[in-house]
């Protein structure tokens, strides 16, 4: 990306966020670019804005100097938004994104329709981390750099196993090992490793799934109760639409759990569903194998809406 070290080198105060309900993606792209920037550009703040992340996350380098709370009188001379396939996936601190001087987009959704003065899109990519790997300069990776791409890739690949994990994808990985990042670490961390609670949720909503159309759609849910139950987090329902996917003989998984006036909708799919074009007709946006949006209704008028959007691809 020929503009990005011109406006890096231009700016003093910068900022970086990425789309809201920050994956581990979203996340390590995010403190990926703040820990690329402060290692190899002299004299620039940097603040990352996301909302509150997963605890499995908080090893990463200046994890803990996130910033959950938008500052609307803040001007950023250069504003990053990262893994964002819409303007409104950055929602909480868009006020903050406006005021900037400038403003670049980095990612790899197919979605995205290049908002922003520059951008970079690349929709081959398996994660937004391995598009930075393409604009770092790779004797500048640092350790502690290497370790945040990492987690974005692995995440967003479902550790190398989805569809979206290319020779490219393999090679970048390659690298970042090198470069000192953490396989095991990262893997069995970030990704593997559930609390007792997250394991319990996941129990709930495999009690509660259901097959449709002879077993290849599988749809769950969870209700505020089942939250409130296990005094859990709707970030403690990660992965759980990833577990519904595997199961044998099912094409497309649909996991619901309640929001404000409707539900977040997420959806996976193996060989033949598009879900992005689904997410997309709802407000929402993805990847052809894993997408999601927000739907306004109750339970049984968006269950229903989606499972009959997957059916008209089958």
């Amino acid at each position: 990306m020929k503009h990005f070290n011109e406006q890096v080198l231009k700016a003093n105060k910068i900022a970086i966020t990425g789309h809201i309900h920050p994956d581990g993606d979203c996340i390590g792209s995010c403190l990926a670019l703040k820990q690329y920037i402060l290692d190899n550009y002299s004299g620039k703040k940097v603040d990352v804005y996301l909302e509150p992340i997963s605890t499995e996350f908080y090893f990463l380098s200046h994890a803990d100097e996130i910033i959950t709370e938008s500052n609307d009188e803040e001007v950023y001379d250069l504003f990053f938004v990262l893994d964002c396939g819409a303007e409104d996936r950055y929602e909480p601190f868009a006020t903050m994104v406006n005021h900037a001087k400038t403003l670049i987009g980095i990612d790899h959704h197919i979605s995205n329709d290049g908002f922003g003065d520059f951008c970079k899109i690349d929709p081959q990519a398996s994660a937004t981390c391995e598009v930075l790997c393409q604009i770092f300069e790779e004797d500048k990776i640092s350790k502690e750099c290497a370790q945040c791409l990492y987690t974005g890739i692995v995440h967003d690949t479902g550790v190398f196993k989805h569809s979206n994990t290319t020779r490219k994808t393999m090679e970048y990985a390659g690298m970042l090992l090198e470069k000192g990042a953490s396989s095991t670490k990262i893997i069995d961390e970030t990704f593997y490793q559930k609390t007792f609670v997250q394991n319990q949720l996941l129990g709930k909503a495999l009690l509660k799934s259901e097959l449709y159309e002879k077993g290849q759609i599988i749809f769950s849910y969870l209700s505020e109760e089942d939250f409130k139950d296990l005094q859990a987090s709707t970030s403690d329902s990660d992965g759980i639409i990833d577990q519904l996917r595997i199961t044998k003989g099912v094409e497309a998984a649909v996991f619901l759990y309640p929001i404000k006036d409707g539900y977040k909708v997420s959806m996976r799919s193996n060989e033949t569903v598009n879900v992005s074009e689904i997410a997309k007709s709802h407000g929402g946006g993805g990847h052809i194998r894993a997408a999601g949006c927000s739907v306004k209704g109750n339970l049984q008028d968006v269950k229903n809406m989606i499972i009959n959007d997957i059916t008209k691809q089958l």
